[in-house]
């Protein structure tokens, strides 16, 4: 049976940390929240574990109102960003606890933990204590115990978010592969759109306790359902500008746009809108015949090795390009970049999506 939240909201102190929020998580799922500091990401999590309770709403598991349940009474496992260990355990029996409060047997316990030791890489490990382990190697431990005791829920709120970045890229990879199996909905928390595309699977956009939209990931990503859903699924930020269509052109600020350069501006009526690029979709060289060249004005460019961030006053917005390689653009020169007009997201002016005469989102 599916967890269900039904128009839950949550308020504190006359403080709303979420608000009316429905959505449903299937046996064997690997869902995500996205979204950014305080946008309700913990909030959620902990009502889903039983730990608060909704202002108002219903949470359901397998059809009843979990309310009335005690947290110790149901299946739930609960991994935060501050892994938490038992500092006085071996690795091994901070591993095999949940099994031992269940009263398995000796054989059925070690067989247990050296499995699940084995898929985290933390078998050589059993028999230290945690602080003999660096910071990756108790988050392992935590996640191991979340494992082992095979839960039918289970939350983990931006597990990696304190390890390094080799060891979060490992992870990220492992995680679905670890769970898919196990038949336990997993609900994901974290504020990268980059790690939300990475586990894939289902994802909720949150805002300010608001679910801005849900679905499968890949197509949230590629077809937001709002202005607001664009920007907080975009890192570096969605590049956005106001636009006028206006007879056979749309105009951004003094640049004009043919319609019949991008295939959904065609079927844009007269008016003002809102447009949002993503910054991958920026290039440094023309692609086709169709694309628009923009000037700007370089304002700092950031190197990270692989990629290069560059910001640029574009159009007299502050814009973001990602380019692939070292690009080292000094502070104040000239840059020229390259828009596709059927990579533009378009929006209305209360931020919803536009669609094309076949009910396609614009952009992608």
């Amino acid at each position: 049976m599916a967890l269900e939240l039904e128009n839950v909201s949550k308020t504190e102190d006359g403080v709303d940390h979420l608000s009316d929020v429905s959505l449903q998580f299937e046996p064997g799922s690997f869902n995500t929240l996205l979204g950014p500091t305080l946008s309700g990401k913990t909030t959620l999590l902990r009502l889903m574990a039983g730990l608060d309770r909704p202002t108002s709403g219903i949470i359901s598991m397998h059809g009843a109102d979990t309310a009335g349940q005690s947290v110790r009474g149901r299946s739930v496992a609960f991994v935060y960003q501050q892994f938490i260990n038992y500092p006085g355990f071996t690795v091994f029996d901070n591993i095999a606890s949940p099994l031992k409060v269940a009263r398995q047997s000796g054989e059925q316990i070690r067989e247990s933990v050296e499995k699940i030791a084995d898929l985290l890489s933390i078998r050589h490990l059993l028999e230290r204590k945690p602080l003999e382990l660096s910071g990756g190697q108790q988050q392992r431990v935590a996640l191991g115990r979340a494992l082992v005791k095979g839960a039918e829920l289970v939350l983990l709120d931006e597990p990696l978010a304190n390890l390094d970045y080799k060891l979060r890229e490992e992870l990220r990879a492992e995680l679905p592969r670890l769970f898919a199996d196990s038949g336990s909905i997993v609900v994901y928390a974290t504020a990268e759109p980059e790690e939300a595309l990475l586990l894939g699977g289902q994802v909720a956009v949150l805002h300010e306790g608001c679910v801005q939209q849900a679905g499968p990931t890949t197509e949230v990503y590629r077809t937001p359902a709002s202005l607001q859903a664009a920007r907080t699924f975009s890192d570096p930020p969605l590049n956005t500008i106001a636009a006028t269509k206006s007879g056979d052109s749309i105009a951004l600020q003094d640049i004009k746009i043919p319609a019949s350069a991008g295939t959904r501006l065609q079927t844009l009526e007269n008016g003002e809108y809102q447009v949002g690029l993503r910054p991958h979709q920026l290039r440094m060289q023309q692609t086709g015949t169709h694309s628009v060249e923009i000037n700007t004005q370089v304002i700092l460019s950031e190197i990270t090795g692989s990629e290069s961030f560059i910001h640029v006053d574009a159009l007299g917005e502050r814009w973001t390009a990602l380019a692939h390689g070292i690009h080292n653009h000094a502070m104040g020169s000239a840059l020229t970049l390259y828009l596709d007009p059927d990579d533009l997201f378009v929006f209305d002016p209360s931020g919803a999506p536009v669609t094309d005469s076949e009910g396609e989102v614009s952009g992608g």
